[in-house]
């Protein structure tokens, strides 16, 4: 692995003082990373629990990406997630909120499927944020979901996580206080990072869809450094 990070998620129970000091005295911070393609995202297709390609793989370890400093790193618990952090070395705690949109009876199908068989469905799908004609999550909820989240993260210092273009498109929904229908002018490639900071009031937007590169792996001021 490239680095490791100490601060694990809040279930790990093996926060430091001094790490537990930075959750508190430093800035709010998320970094999220989307994860690597899957063969389901090549073919447009809603997914179900693929695995990222094996060439993608092969990519994240050429990019030779230094572990940032973190207090907390989250990742999705789908094997896409999983695969991306840790060919990232990242120690990441599975977070069921950074879980990708639950798509319900139409997991695996491709779009042209859903279109030949449900295609008002699938209208209503792509212009009604609060529908689910597929049975699973509607968009209006997992920006909910999102958002209760990073309410939860505004102590807790800097904050990674490893989840899907949905989550990441939420996620800055959420913290422009842009309206729902939003969500689909949002583009969130694979392996690009979007960097949301909290001002001790609300969170704001410093950096969306860069590449991920090795210039996205520094790292952040410690407590020891701003005390010494």
């Amino acid at each position: 692995m490239k680095g490791s990070v100490k601060a694990r998620g809040r279930g790990s129970g093996n926060l430091s003082a001094v790490q537990r000091l930075e959750q508190k005295i430093l800035p709010a911070r998320i970094t999220f990373i989307s994860h690597g393609a899957t063969s389901a995202l090549r073919r447009a297709s809603f997914p179900l629990d693929e695995p990222v390609v094996a060439e993608e793989l092969e990519k994240i370890a050429a990019i030779g990406w230094v572990v940032p400093r973190a207090q907390q790193v989250w990742c999705g618990p789908e094997q896409r997630t999983r695969q991306t952090a840790e060919a990232l070395g990242l120690q990441a705690d599975r977070a069921i909120e950074m879980g990708d949109i639950n798509f319900g009876s139409w997991g695996g199908k491709e779009i042209e499927e859903i279109q030949a068989g449900d295609p008002q469905g699938l209208s209503m799908w792509l212009t009604d944020m609060e529908a689910s004609p597929h049975g699973g999550e509607s968009f209006v909820q997992l920006i909910g979901r999102v958002g209760s989240w990073m309410g939860r993260q505004t102590v807790a210092g800097h904050t990674v996580a490893v989840t899907h273009p949905a989550v990441i498109r939420a996620a800055i929904l959420y913290c422009l206080q842009a309206p729902n229908s939003s969500f689909w002018r949002v583009d969130t490639a694979p392996l690009s990072v979007t960097d949301l900071r909290f001002n001790g009031k609300l969170w704001t937007v410093r950096s969306v869809g860069c590449p991920l590169d090795r210039s996205h792996g520094t790292r952040q001021p410690t407590f020891e450094s701003i005390t010494s």
